[in-house]
């Protein structure tokens, strides 16, 4: 089946220029900010608008403000030397006022107010020496031309040497152009949310009557919203509808391997982690691959939930990869599993960039015949000449380091392995159904038995001198320290050299062989080593630069110093903090600032002490911050939307996802009434990734 455009969208893809007003100098200028057909000045709504309803007098009137009165004309006053303004004197109901003009012609002054005559001005007034002043008011008009006048006028987001008027004229333009589309929404949701047409909703966006009509809740910028974030979860839907017909291969353990480990734990695993190891263990014994995100917050126990899944492709006779992005973390999963893989009995190594000569070769002749049951490794698991023998289960953590094109690499290594990918980042729901919508997801959200609650205190940075007093006693205690260093801006070696200070300064009030330090510029070595001394308690206090942030489990640290906490984001506070509260003591977080603080750290340091819940915080740092900088936009490939806001309209994003999920399984090649009407909507939306799957089916 051939694809292209339907006709009847031709006009909103035709040339800028033939909207009202919109000549080649414009549409240059439009360019700029990727307004470039009128589709696209269709999809660029009003940023806000200018209540112009009429009133008797300014008296009373909130200014500074837009101000609209009907006024006779009164003296006009020429400026008595250059740069002074001229003066028009009016007079409303109810006070006197003046027009003010800079550089105006008197002869056009005479013309559009003249003396005695009647005028209805509107236009930004404000009070000078307790008299009100208006300057170039935005119109004058004579009394029976009121009706030009919007009441409510809408205020467009504007690029340089484009004007509000231009905006306007062109964005009705573009409304009258934009047809009547068949509806391609479910209609029992239109009804139930009484969201206008498609068409009704753009004329109504562009015409807001009140404030009211400009919010993210109002019933047609709702429905526009919703359309983008549609077709969005219907190219993820496609993505995923595809990948599950490519074979994959039925996995399934009988679960002894699974109840050897259960049997050493010292205790049960919680409701989470059995449900998560349930809907991963039912992928896997499915015919299609498996692609699904774990996403649990710090400490939710992700590392059982993926041991158990990677035995239940050992018992069926297969191999699983468990790749970390750096090397400590990969150390840190090897410590963590080593025990209860031998409890089970199964082989479990590590490769690494370390891995030399004849030891990677042994280690590579043993994975290539299937000796080594489950291997874990940092990206090294990738190169050319690392060959299972049948890799069935390939697991990524903390995705976010990694490219889609990398998961992709490491599943190849095996014949249709599963992937399952693990996140300890929170991802407020919105965001991880837009950045991980092709997958299935699973969520750890209670805490293991035996964890800890965190004190969080906020101390300023004058108080430094006693913070190092209490590091002193609770050394002395045999207590361990994390001392985070502030972030500095400017760069990775900036901040090396502020965590080099402040570790000198705590050696020389701890005591040399007390305080170790670890930052992004020492050489790996150097760095492990100092981790290792921490781990075995020959250190007490560690000095680090975030390369701790993800990851790293030392159950006897209690302490966690974050210094300069206002400089860093929500997220980061909250993964630095779950490096403590790991074991059976009292732990504590002290985030010391430098005032003043701004709003946004104020707050996000309230966050901070009121709760450790990472979900809440992470829709928490959604809201203080947006969605671009909560995944770091450059990095996301996080869409972006020209109407949605993920911030304020993220509900959205899950009613979409379940609308696109169902109307591919009813109509997978989109051919029904409803389907074709859904092909219009990716063709308007330009998914052309979702057009391309449609065209290869």
């Amino acid at each position: 089946m051939a694809h292209q455009r339907p006709e009847i969208l031709f006009p909103l893809f035709s040339a800028l220029t033939e909207l009202p007003g919109i000549g080649p100098k414009t549409a240059g200028l439009l360019e700029k900010v990727e307004i470039t057909r009128p589709r696209d000045m269709l999809f660029t709504l009003p940023a806000g608008g200018i209540d112009r309803r009429r009133r008797d007098t300014v008296l009373g009137a909130p200014l500074p403000g837009v101000v609209t009165v009907e006024v006779t004309v009164g003296a006009h006053v020429p400026p008595r030397a250059r740069n002074r303004p001229y003066r028009v004197f009016v007079e409303d109901a109810r006070t006197e006022f003046e027009l003010v003009f800079f550089h105006a012609r008197d002869d056009w002054l005479h013309k559009v107010l003249p003396a005695g005559q009647r005028r209805l001005v509107s236009g930004r007034a404000e009070l000078f020496d307790g008299r009100a002043q208006m300057a170039h008011p935005d119109y004058i008009l004579q009394p029976d031309e009121a009706g030009e006048l919007p009441l409510f006028e809408p205020v467009y987001p504007l690029t340089q040497g484009v004007t509000q008027k231009a905006m306007h004229k062109a964005a009705a333009g573009a409304v009258a152009l934009a047809p009547a589309l068949p509806d391609w929404i479910d209609p029992h949701l239109k009804a139930q949310r009484d969201w206008p047409g498609w068409r009704a909703a753009v004329a109504a966006a562009h015409a807001p009557d009140t404030a009211a009509d400009l919010a993210p809740e109002a019933p047609a910028r709702q429905r526009l919203a919703y359309d983008e974030l549609f077709v969005h979860q219907l190219t993820l839907a496609l993505a995923r509808a595809r990948a599950r017909k490519r074979p994959g291969r039925s996995t399934r353990g009988a679960g002894e391997l699974a109840g050897k480990i259960l049997q050493s734990l010292p205790f049960s695993p919680t409701g989470a982690q059995t449900r998560a190891v349930a809907e991963i263990q039912g992928d896997m014994a499915a015919s299609h691959r498996m692609n699904r995100l774990l996403q649990g917050d710090v400490g939710s126990g992700k590392t059982l939930v993926a041991l158990l899944a990677m035995l239940a492709a050992v018992e069926a006779g297969g191999q699983a990869a468990l790749m970390a992005p750096t090397e400590i973390l990969a150390r840190q999963h090897m410590e963590g599993l080593a025990p209860l893989a031998a409890a089970a009995g199964v082989r479990l190594e590590l490769l690494t960039g370390r891995d030399k000569g004849a030891e990677r070769a042994a280690k590579l002749a043993d994975l290539a015949e299937g000796r080594i049951d489950i291997l874990a490794g940092t990206h090294a698991l990738f190169q050319s000449d690392v060959a299972f023998r049948d890799l069935r289960l390939a697991i990524v953590d903390e995705q976010h380091r990694f490219g889609v094109r990398q998961r992709m690499d490491l599943s190849e290594k095996g014949q249709a392995a599963d992937i399952l990918v693990m996140t300890a980042t929170p991802i407020p729901r919105s965001l991880a159904l837009s950045h991980y919508g092709d997958m299935d997801l699973s969520v750890l959200d209670e805490k293991p038995p035996g964890r800890q609650p965190i004190d969080t205190a906020l101390v300023s940075a004058d108080r430094l001198d006693q913070v190092v007093e209490r590091l002193r006693a609770a050394v002395a205690e045999g207590r361990q320290a994390y001392w985070v260093c502030p972030l500095v801006a400017e760069s990775e070696a900036t901040e090396a050299t502020a965590a080099e200070a402040r570790f000198e300064h705590l050696r020389a009030a701890l005591g040399a062989g007390a305080v170790g330090l670890v930052h992004g510029q020492m050489p790996h070595a150097r760095k492990d080593a100092a981790m290792a001394d921490f781990v075995s308690g020959r250190t007490q206090v560690l000095v680090a630069t975030t390369v701790i942030e993800v990851g790293v489990n030392v159950p006897q640290a209690t302490i966690m110093v974050i210094e300069g906490a206002e400089g860093f984001g929500l997220a980061q506070l909250h993964q630095l903090r779950g490096r403590v509260g790991r074991g059976s003591g009292k732990s504590t977080c002290l985030l010391m600032y430098s005032g003043p603080l701004s709003e946004s750290a104020r707050a996000r340091l309230a966050i901070m002490r009121e709760t450790e819940d990472g979900f809440r915080i992470a829709e928490e740092d959604l809201r203080l911050r947006g969605a671009g900088d909560l995944l770091g936009v450059a990095q996301s490939g996080l869409p972006r939307f020209r109407i949605a806001d993920l911030e304020r309209q993220g509900e959205l994003m899950a009613t979409a996802q379940t609308d696109a999920r169902r109307v591919l399984a009813e109509d997978p090649d989109l051919s029904s009434e409803r389907g074709q009407a859904v092909r219009t909507a990716l063709y308007l939306h330009e998914a052309d990734r979702a057009i391309r799957m449609l065209s290869v089916g």
